[in-house]
Protein backbone atom coordinates (compact mmCIF):
# COMPACT_ATOMS: atom_id res chain seq x y z
CA UNK A 1 0.00 0.00 0.00
CA UNK A 2 0.98 3.32 -0.75
CA UNK A 3 2.26 5.74 1.90
CA UNK A 4 0.33 8.11 2.11
CA UNK A 5 2.68 10.56 3.71
CA UNK A 6 5.24 10.24 0.65
CA UNK A 7 3.15 11.61 -1.68
CA UNK A 8 3.30 15.50 -3.20
CA UNK A 9 0.88 17.80 -2.09
CA UNK A 10 -0.05 17.65 -6.25
CA UNK A 11 -0.03 13.68 -5.95
CA UNK A 12 -2.19 13.88 -2.73
CA UNK A 13 -4.94 16.09 -4.37
CA UNK A 14 -5.26 14.44 -7.40
CA UNK A 15 -5.81 10.96 -5.29
CA UNK A 16 -8.38 12.44 -3.03
CA UNK A 17 -10.17 14.15 -6.09
CA UNK A 18 -10.44 11.50 -7.86
CA UNK A 19 -11.74 9.33 -4.68
CA UNK A 20 -8.74 6.85 -4.57
CA UNK A 21 -8.18 7.91 -1.43
CA UNK A 22 -10.46 9.96 1.45
CA UNK A 23 -8.92 13.33 2.90
CA UNK A 24 -9.89 11.70 6.22
CA UNK A 25 -7.39 8.66 5.39
CA UNK A 26 -4.71 10.88 4.08
CA UNK A 27 -5.63 13.00 7.46
CA UNK A 28 -5.52 10.13 9.50
CA UNK A 29 -2.20 9.08 8.50
CA UNK A 30 -0.24 12.29 9.16
CA UNK A 31 -1.71 12.40 12.49
CA UNK A 32 -0.08 9.28 12.77
CA UNK A 33 2.78 10.17 11.06
CA UNK A 34 3.27 12.93 13.84
CA UNK A 35 2.26 10.99 16.53
CA UNK A 36 5.28 8.36 15.69
CA UNK A 37 8.35 11.02 14.62
CA UNK A 38 6.91 14.25 16.33
CA UNK A 39 8.43 13.03 19.88
CA UNK A 40 11.97 13.56 17.95
CA UNK A 41 11.43 15.98 16.00
CA UNK A 42 9.25 18.56 17.66
CA UNK A 43 8.10 20.47 15.08
CA UNK A 44 4.65 20.96 16.75
CA UNK A 45 3.87 23.03 19.12
CA UNK A 46 -0.22 22.32 18.82
CA UNK A 47 -1.49 19.00 16.86
CA UNK A 48 -5.31 19.84 15.95
CA UNK A 49 -6.69 16.55 15.65
CA UNK A 50 -10.55 17.13 16.01
CA UNK A 51 -10.22 20.21 13.34
CA UNK A 52 -7.84 18.72 10.62
CA UNK A 53 -10.63 15.33 10.55
CA UNK A 54 -13.52 17.43 10.64
CA UNK A 55 -11.63 19.98 7.78
CA UNK A 56 -11.08 16.71 5.83
CA UNK A 57 -14.47 15.19 6.11
CA UNK A 58 -16.73 18.37 4.77
CA UNK A 59 -13.73 17.74 1.28
CA UNK A 60 -14.93 14.11 1.28
CA UNK A 61 -18.46 15.36 1.27
CA UNK A 62 -17.81 17.89 -1.51
CA UNK A 63 -18.20 21.01 0.57
CA UNK A 64 -14.71 22.20 -0.39
CA UNK A 65 -13.05 21.85 -3.67
CA UNK A 66 -9.86 22.90 -5.22
CA UNK A 67 -6.45 22.16 -6.68
CA UNK A 68 -5.19 21.34 -3.06
CA UNK A 69 -8.40 19.67 -1.27
CA UNK A 70 -7.60 17.33 0.74
CA UNK A 71 -4.04 17.98 1.58
CA UNK A 72 -2.37 18.58 4.82
CA UNK A 73 -0.68 21.18 6.14
CA UNK A 74 1.44 22.60 8.84
CA UNK A 75 0.93 26.31 9.99
CA UNK A 76 3.66 28.17 11.71
CA UNK A 77 2.57 29.63 15.18
CA UNK A 78 2.36 33.08 14.16
CA UNK A 79 -0.96 33.14 12.36
CA UNK A 80 -4.02 33.49 13.89
CA UNK A 81 -5.83 30.44 13.76
CA UNK A 82 -9.79 31.03 14.95
CA UNK A 83 -10.08 28.69 19.07
CA UNK A 84 -6.91 27.14 18.20
CA UNK A 85 -3.59 28.13 20.69
CA UNK A 86 -1.67 30.86 18.75
CA UNK A 87 1.65 31.72 20.55
CA UNK A 88 4.37 33.20 18.36
CA UNK A 89 6.77 30.86 20.46
CA UNK A 90 6.08 32.62 23.31
CA UNK A 91 5.31 32.24 27.23
CA UNK A 92 3.39 35.88 26.94
CA UNK A 93 0.90 34.26 24.54
CA UNK A 94 0.96 30.77 26.82
CA UNK A 95 -2.49 29.39 25.75
CA UNK A 96 -4.05 32.50 23.64
CA UNK A 97 -6.73 31.30 21.14
CA UNK A 98 -7.57 34.05 18.94
CA UNK A 99 -11.47 35.31 18.27
CA UNK A 100 -10.47 35.09 13.98
CA UNK A 101 -8.28 33.50 11.57
CA UNK A 102 -5.85 35.31 9.68
CA UNK A 103 -6.70 35.93 5.86
CA UNK A 104 -3.71 33.43 4.92
CA UNK A 105 -5.47 30.78 7.46
CA UNK A 106 -9.06 31.98 6.29
CA UNK A 107 -8.00 31.22 2.28
CA UNK A 108 -6.35 27.67 3.27
CA UNK A 109 -9.63 26.96 4.87
CA UNK A 110 -11.56 27.91 2.12
CA UNK A 111 -9.51 25.89 -0.93
CA UNK A 112 -9.97 22.74 1.52
CA UNK A 113 -6.30 22.32 2.76
CA UNK A 114 -6.27 20.40 5.99
CA UNK A 115 -4.59 22.23 8.73
CA UNK A 116 -2.83 19.60 11.00
CA UNK A 117 -1.46 22.08 13.71
CA UNK A 118 0.89 24.63 14.69
CA UNK A 119 4.35 24.88 13.72
CA UNK A 120 7.63 25.48 16.09
CA UNK A 121 9.34 29.04 15.67
CA UNK A 122 11.36 31.25 17.31
CA UNK A 123 10.16 33.43 19.74
CA UNK A 124 8.02 36.57 17.57
CA UNK A 125 10.38 34.88 14.54
CA UNK A 126 13.32 36.23 15.69
CA UNK A 127 15.97 34.01 14.74
CA UNK A 128 17.95 31.74 12.78
CA UNK A 129 17.88 28.39 14.40
CA UNK A 130 14.55 27.95 16.33
CA UNK A 131 16.21 27.30 19.40
CA UNK A 132 15.21 31.23 21.08
CA UNK A 133 11.32 28.87 21.19
CA UNK A 134 9.90 29.40 24.70
CA UNK A 135 8.98 25.66 24.06
CA UNK A 136 12.10 23.96 23.46
CA UNK A 137 13.43 23.62 19.87
CA UNK A 138 13.14 21.86 16.94
CA UNK A 139 15.35 19.11 15.13
CA UNK A 140 16.21 18.93 11.78
CA UNK A 141 15.23 15.57 10.37
CA UNK A 142 18.92 15.52 8.53
CA UNK A 143 20.42 15.16 11.75
CA UNK A 144 18.73 15.35 15.08
CA UNK A 145 21.98 17.12 17.01
CA UNK A 146 21.52 19.99 14.44
CA UNK A 147 19.20 22.83 14.18
CA UNK A 148 16.36 22.66 11.27
CA UNK A 149 16.75 27.03 10.86
CA UNK A 150 14.71 29.57 12.12
CA UNK A 151 13.00 31.25 12.24
CA UNK A 152 10.39 28.75 11.34
CA UNK A 153 12.10 25.43 11.29
CA UNK A 154 8.85 24.10 12.73
CA UNK A 155 7.28 24.20 9.35
CA UNK A 156 10.54 23.18 7.55
CA UNK A 157 11.30 20.15 9.54
CA UNK A 158 7.28 19.35 9.60
CA UNK A 159 7.71 18.65 5.46
CA UNK A 160 11.31 17.08 6.02
CA UNK A 161 9.86 14.38 8.17
CA UNK A 162 6.83 13.56 6.35
CA UNK A 163 4.43 15.11 9.47
CA UNK A 164 3.13 17.23 6.39
CA UNK A 165 3.23 17.60 2.24
CA UNK A 166 2.93 21.44 2.60
CA UNK A 167 3.13 24.50 5.15
CA UNK A 168 3.08 27.97 5.96
CA UNK A 169 6.23 29.83 6.93
CA UNK A 170 6.96 33.81 7.35
CA UNK A 171 10.15 35.85 6.12
CA UNK A 172 11.28 38.84 7.70
CA UNK A 173 14.88 38.50 6.76
CA UNK A 174 15.01 34.64 5.76
CA UNK A 175 12.93 32.94 8.15
CA UNK A 176 11.06 30.62 5.36
CA UNK A 177 14.05 30.21 3.08
CA UNK A 178 16.89 29.43 5.62
CA UNK A 179 15.00 26.69 7.30
CA UNK A 180 14.23 25.15 3.63
CA UNK A 181 17.64 25.19 3.06
CA UNK A 182 19.00 23.48 5.65
CA UNK A 183 16.24 21.03 5.26
CA UNK A 184 16.07 20.16 2.03
CA UNK A 185 12.99 21.62 1.49
CA UNK A 186 11.51 24.63 -0.92
CA UNK A 187 10.73 27.84 0.38
CA UNK A 188 9.56 30.86 -0.87
CA UNK A 189 9.30 34.85 -0.16
CA UNK A 190 6.46 35.90 -2.11
CA UNK A 191 6.68 39.35 -3.39
CA UNK A 192 5.88 41.73 0.25
CA UNK A 193 2.41 42.66 -0.08
CA UNK A 194 1.47 39.74 -2.68
CA UNK A 195 0.53 37.47 0.80
CA UNK A 196 -1.56 39.33 3.04
CA UNK A 197 -0.56 39.73 6.70
CA UNK A 198 -3.65 40.19 8.03
CA UNK A 199 -3.96 37.76 11.23
CA UNK A 200 -0.12 37.53 11.26
CA UNK A 201 1.39 38.72 14.29
CA UNK A 202 3.72 41.30 13.51
CA UNK A 203 7.62 41.35 13.84
CA UNK A 204 8.49 44.05 11.78
CA UNK A 205 5.80 44.99 9.35
CA UNK A 206 7.54 46.24 6.62
CA UNK A 207 9.19 42.85 6.15
CA UNK A 208 7.37 40.38 7.37
CA UNK A 209 5.61 37.84 4.51
CA UNK A 210 4.20 35.06 4.73
CA UNK A 211 4.52 32.34 2.19
CA UNK A 212 5.05 28.48 1.07
CA UNK A 213 7.31 25.66 2.52
CA UNK A 214 7.11 22.24 0.42
CA UNK A 215 8.84 19.23 -0.90
CA UNK A 216 8.54 20.17 -4.88
CA UNK A 217 8.77 23.32 -6.79
CA UNK A 218 5.03 22.55 -7.99
CA UNK A 219 3.92 22.10 -4.73
CA UNK A 220 5.08 25.51 -3.32
CA UNK A 221 3.32 26.83 -5.93
CA UNK A 222 0.12 25.70 -5.52
CA UNK A 223 -0.03 26.97 -2.19
CA UNK A 224 1.42 30.25 -3.09
CA UNK A 225 -1.29 30.29 -5.17
CA UNK A 226 -4.13 29.45 -2.19
CA UNK A 227 -2.94 32.18 -0.13
CA UNK A 228 -2.06 35.03 -2.63
CA UNK A 229 -3.85 37.73 -3.29
CA UNK A 230 -5.23 40.99 -2.40
CA UNK A 231 -7.00 41.34 0.78
CA UNK A 232 -8.26 45.10 1.78
CA UNK A 233 -7.89 44.58 5.65
CA UNK A 234 -4.30 44.60 4.69
CA UNK A 235 -3.49 48.44 3.69
CA UNK A 236 0.12 46.99 2.33
CA UNK A 237 -1.59 44.25 0.35
CA UNK A 238 -0.68 44.82 -3.39
CA UNK A 239 -4.23 45.03 -5.33
CA UNK A 240 -2.95 43.18 -8.65
CA UNK A 241 -3.39 39.21 -9.52
CA UNK A 242 -1.53 36.59 -8.02
CA UNK A 243 1.59 36.10 -10.91
CA UNK A 244 1.54 32.81 -12.77
CA UNK A 245 3.27 31.01 -10.60
CA UNK A 246 1.55 27.68 -10.79
CA UNK A 247 1.96 27.54 -15.10
CA UNK A 248 5.48 28.17 -14.21
CA UNK A 249 6.76 25.69 -12.21
CA UNK A 250 4.93 23.60 -14.83
CA UNK A 251 6.65 25.57 -17.85
CA UNK A 252 10.22 24.44 -16.17
CA UNK A 253 11.72 26.29 -19.15
CA UNK A 254 15.28 28.55 -18.27
CA UNK A 255 15.98 29.07 -21.95
CA UNK A 256 17.16 32.13 -22.62
CA UNK A 257 16.85 33.56 -19.28
CA UNK A 258 19.18 35.41 -18.27
CA UNK A 259 20.49 34.41 -14.65
CA UNK A 260 22.56 37.26 -12.40
CA UNK A 261 25.68 35.74 -10.09
CA UNK A 262 25.48 38.45 -7.13
CA UNK A 263 29.36 38.45 -6.43
CA UNK A 264 28.77 39.91 -3.09
CA UNK A 265 26.91 37.00 -1.82
CA UNK A 266 29.35 34.22 -3.11
CA UNK A 267 33.26 33.21 -2.14
CA UNK A 268 34.35 34.46 1.37
CA UNK A 269 32.24 33.39 4.19
CA UNK A 270 30.19 30.79 2.29
CA UNK A 271 31.25 26.88 3.33
CA UNK A 272 33.57 25.26 0.30
CA UNK A 273 30.88 22.54 0.30
CA UNK A 274 28.16 24.75 -0.15
CA UNK A 275 29.78 27.13 -2.71
CA UNK A 276 30.79 24.07 -4.90
CA UNK A 277 27.02 22.82 -4.83
CA UNK A 278 25.83 26.57 -5.82
CA UNK A 279 28.37 26.60 -8.77
CA UNK A 280 26.99 22.95 -10.25
CA UNK A 281 23.77 24.49 -10.18
CA UNK A 282 24.66 27.34 -11.79
CA UNK A 283 26.21 25.24 -14.58
CA UNK A 284 23.19 23.25 -14.61
CA UNK A 285 21.10 26.48 -15.53
CA UNK A 286 23.53 27.37 -17.98
CA UNK A 287 23.51 23.74 -19.84
CA UNK A 288 19.80 24.27 -19.31
CA UNK A 289 20.14 27.31 -21.75
CA UNK A 290 20.22 30.20 -19.67
CA UNK A 291 22.63 33.00 -19.83
CA UNK A 292 24.24 33.66 -16.53
CA UNK A 293 26.70 36.79 -15.80
CA UNK A 294 27.99 38.16 -12.92
CA UNK A 295 26.49 41.34 -11.38
CA UNK A 296 27.77 43.77 -8.42
CA UNK A 297 25.49 44.56 -5.71
CA UNK A 298 28.23 46.66 -3.70
CA UNK A 299 25.57 47.67 -0.61
CA UNK A 300 24.36 44.15 -0.32
CA UNK A 301 27.21 44.01 2.01
CA UNK A 302 25.76 46.79 4.40
CA UNK A 303 22.21 44.54 4.22
CA UNK A 304 22.60 42.82 7.76
CA UNK A 305 23.49 46.24 10.12
CA UNK A 306 20.48 47.99 8.30
CA UNK A 307 18.36 44.99 8.80
CA UNK A 308 19.13 45.01 12.52
CA UNK A 309 18.33 48.79 13.04
CA UNK A 310 15.16 48.71 11.51
CA UNK A 311 13.50 45.36 12.22
CA UNK A 312 14.48 45.70 15.90
CA UNK A 313 12.64 49.18 15.76
CA UNK A 314 9.79 48.00 14.19
CA UNK A 315 9.61 45.19 16.82
CA UNK A 316 10.01 47.51 20.26
CA UNK A 317 6.28 49.51 18.33
CA UNK A 318 4.94 46.10 17.84
CA UNK A 319 5.67 44.54 20.97
CA UNK A 320 4.00 46.95 22.71
CA UNK A 321 0.92 45.78 22.50
CA UNK A 322 1.79 42.75 25.23
CA UNK A 323 1.21 45.22 28.07
CA UNK A 324 -1.04 42.60 30.32
CA UNK A 325 -3.66 44.25 30.00
CA UNK A 326 -5.44 42.97 26.75
CA UNK A 327 -5.07 39.41 26.38
CA UNK A 328 -1.92 37.10 27.34
CA UNK A 329 -0.08 36.39 30.16
CA UNK A 330 -0.89 38.65 33.16
CA UNK A 331 1.64 38.26 36.23
CA UNK A 332 2.06 39.87 39.50
CA UNK A 333 -1.79 41.28 39.40
CA UNK A 334 -2.49 40.92 43.37
CA UNK A 335 -4.97 43.93 43.89
CA UNK A 336 -1.84 45.74 45.13
CA UNK A 337 0.46 46.64 42.07
CA UNK A 338 0.06 49.45 39.94
CA UNK A 339 -0.29 48.61 36.36
CA UNK A 340 3.48 49.51 35.38
CA UNK A 341 4.12 47.06 37.51
CA UNK A 342 2.46 44.37 36.83
CA UNK A 343 3.21 45.27 32.89
CA UNK A 344 7.00 44.93 33.86
CA UNK A 345 6.54 41.60 36.03
CA UNK A 346 4.62 40.27 32.92
CA UNK A 347 7.04 41.32 30.21
CA UNK A 348 10.12 40.24 32.37
CA UNK A 349 8.80 36.49 32.45
CA UNK A 350 6.77 36.66 29.20
CA UNK A 351 9.59 37.54 26.79
CA UNK A 352 12.83 35.36 26.16
CA UNK A 353 16.42 36.38 25.93
CA UNK A 354 16.29 37.49 22.13
CA UNK A 355 13.12 39.14 22.15
CA UNK A 356 14.22 41.50 25.13
CA UNK A 357 17.30 42.26 23.41
CA UNK A 358 15.85 43.02 20.02
CA UNK A 359 13.57 45.68 21.90
CA UNK A 360 16.61 46.99 23.76
CA UNK A 361 18.20 47.57 20.46
CA UNK A 362 15.01 48.93 18.53
CA UNK A 363 13.66 51.27 21.36
CA UNK A 364 17.32 52.42 21.60
CA UNK A 365 17.63 53.26 17.64
CA UNK A 366 14.46 55.30 17.92
CA UNK A 367 15.23 57.14 20.79
CA UNK A 368 15.32 60.62 20.82
CA UNK A 369 18.81 62.04 19.84
CA UNK A 370 19.59 58.78 18.38
CA UNK A 371 16.69 58.30 15.88
CA UNK A 372 18.56 59.99 12.41
CA UNK A 373 21.54 58.10 13.08
CA UNK A 374 20.49 54.89 13.68
CA UNK A 375 17.20 54.08 12.19
CA UNK A 376 17.54 57.00 9.92
CA UNK A 377 20.80 55.76 8.37
CA UNK A 378 19.50 52.48 8.12
CA UNK A 379 16.50 53.25 6.02
CA UNK A 380 18.50 55.49 3.85
CA UNK A 381 21.02 51.97 3.31
CA UNK A 382 17.80 50.31 2.63
CA UNK A 383 17.19 52.42 -0.47
CA UNK A 384 20.82 51.97 -1.50
CA UNK A 385 20.02 48.46 -1.58
CA UNK A 386 16.98 48.91 -3.73
CA UNK A 387 18.94 50.83 -6.14
CA UNK A 388 21.42 47.47 -6.32
CA UNK A 389 18.57 45.44 -6.71
CA UNK A 390 17.15 47.85 -9.95
CA UNK A 391 20.69 48.21 -11.70
CA UNK A 392 21.19 44.03 -11.33
CA UNK A 393 17.75 43.80 -12.78
CA UNK A 394 18.38 46.13 -15.85
CA UNK A 395 21.53 43.31 -16.45
CA UNK A 396 19.42 39.93 -15.50
CA UNK A 397 16.31 38.59 -14.97
CA UNK A 398 16.92 36.86 -11.65
CA UNK A 399 20.19 36.88 -9.65
CA UNK A 400 20.98 33.43 -7.36
CA UNK A 401 23.28 32.63 -4.71
CA UNK A 402 23.63 30.14 -2.08
CA UNK A 403 20.65 30.65 0.27
CA UNK A 404 22.99 30.58 3.64
CA UNK A 405 27.06 30.61 4.23
CA UNK A 406 26.64 26.57 5.43
CA UNK A 407 24.63 23.45 6.54
CA UNK A 408 23.05 23.40 9.47
CA UNK A 409 25.07 23.94 12.43
CA UNK A 410 24.86 21.54 15.47
CA UNK A 411 22.03 22.74 17.86
CA UNK A 412 23.79 25.21 20.93
CA UNK A 413 26.77 26.30 18.63
CA UNK A 414 25.99 29.22 17.92
CA UNK A 415 23.31 30.32 20.64
CA UNK A 416 26.33 32.30 22.76
CA UNK A 417 27.11 34.22 19.85
CA UNK A 418 24.24 36.34 18.29
CA UNK A 419 26.69 37.73 15.93
CA UNK A 420 27.48 34.78 14.40
CA UNK A 421 23.63 33.48 14.40
CA UNK A 422 22.48 36.57 12.56
CA UNK A 423 24.96 35.75 9.74
CA UNK A 424 23.49 32.89 8.89
CA UNK A 425 20.58 35.33 7.04
CA UNK A 426 23.63 37.53 5.24
CA UNK A 427 22.45 36.20 1.52
CA UNK A 428 18.34 36.51 2.61
CA UNK A 429 18.16 39.87 4.06
CA UNK A 430 18.46 42.07 0.77
CA UNK A 431 15.41 40.58 -0.84
CA UNK A 432 13.37 41.59 2.79
CA UNK A 433 14.63 45.35 2.95
CA UNK A 434 14.01 45.47 -1.07
CA UNK A 435 10.35 43.81 -1.40
CA UNK A 436 11.50 41.22 -4.04
CA UNK A 437 10.03 37.38 -3.64
CA UNK A 438 13.12 35.16 -3.67
CA UNK A 439 12.84 31.31 -3.28
CA UNK A 440 15.53 28.59 -2.16
CA UNK A 441 15.52 25.24 -4.08
CA UNK A 442 17.71 22.33 -3.05
CA UNK A 443 21.03 22.54 -4.93
CA UNK A 444 21.99 18.81 -3.26
CA UNK A 445 24.13 17.91 -0.49
CA UNK A 446 27.51 18.63 1.65
CA UNK A 447 28.85 16.55 3.96
CA UNK A 448 25.28 14.68 3.92
CA UNK A 449 23.67 17.58 5.25
CA UNK A 450 21.44 19.76 2.19
CA UNK A 451 22.52 22.92 0.78
CA UNK A 452 19.96 25.72 -0.41
CA UNK A 453 20.19 27.82 -3.80
CA UNK A 454 18.23 30.94 -3.43
CA UNK A 455 17.00 32.49 -6.54
CA UNK A 456 15.71 36.38 -6.27
CA UNK A 457 13.42 38.28 -8.71
CA UNK A 458 12.07 41.64 -9.23
CA UNK A 459 8.95 42.81 -7.54
CA UNK A 460 5.79 41.04 -8.78
CA UNK A 461 7.37 38.49 -10.96
CA UNK A 462 7.24 35.40 -8.48
CA UNK A 463 6.64 33.31 -11.43
CA UNK A 464 10.35 33.43 -12.53
CA UNK A 465 11.09 32.11 -9.02
CA UNK A 466 9.14 29.07 -10.24
CA UNK A 467 10.61 28.76 -13.70
CA UNK A 468 14.03 28.87 -12.83
CA UNK A 469 13.40 25.95 -9.40
CA UNK A 470 11.03 23.46 -11.52
CA UNK A 471 13.93 23.88 -14.02
CA UNK A 472 16.76 22.64 -11.69
CA UNK A 473 14.57 20.26 -9.65
CA UNK A 474 13.87 18.65 -12.97
CA UNK A 475 17.63 18.50 -13.95
CA UNK A 476 19.04 18.26 -10.53
CA UNK A 477 16.41 15.81 -8.77
CA UNK A 478 16.59 16.02 -5.22
CA UNK A 479 17.61 12.80 -2.72
CA UNK A 480 14.95 12.14 0.36
CA UNK A 481 15.09 12.87 3.55
CA UNK A 482 17.51 9.66 5.18
CA UNK A 483 15.74 9.63 8.37
CA UNK A 484 18.08 6.56 9.78
CA UNK A 485 16.73 7.96 13.32
CA UNK A 486 13.81 6.36 12.58
CA UNK A 487 15.49 2.65 12.82
CA UNK A 488 18.18 3.28 15.02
Amino acid sequence: MTDLTRLTAAETAAAVASREVSAVEVAQAHLDRIAAVDDRVHAFLHVDAEGALAQAARVDAGELTGPLAGVPLALKDVLCTEGVPTTAGSRILEGWRPPYDATVTARLRAAGVVVLGKTNMDEFAMGSSTEHSAYGPTHNPWDLDRIPGGSGGGSAAAVAAYEAPLAIGTDTGGSIRQPSAVTGTVGVKPTYGGVSRYGLIAFSSSLDQAGPVARTVLDAALLHEAIGGHDPRDSTSIAAPVPPVVEAARQADVRGLRVGVVRELTGDGYEPGVQARFDEAVQALVELGATVTAVSCPHFVHALPAYYLIAPSEASSNLARFDAVRYGLRVGDDGERGLEEVMALTRAQGFGPEVKRRIVLGTYALSSGYYDAYYGQAQKVRTLITRDFTAAFAEADVLVSPTTPGVAFPLGAKLSDPLAMYRQDLATIPSNLYGGPAMSVPAGLSDGLPVGLQVMAPVQRDDLLYRVGAALEAARPFAPTPLQWETA
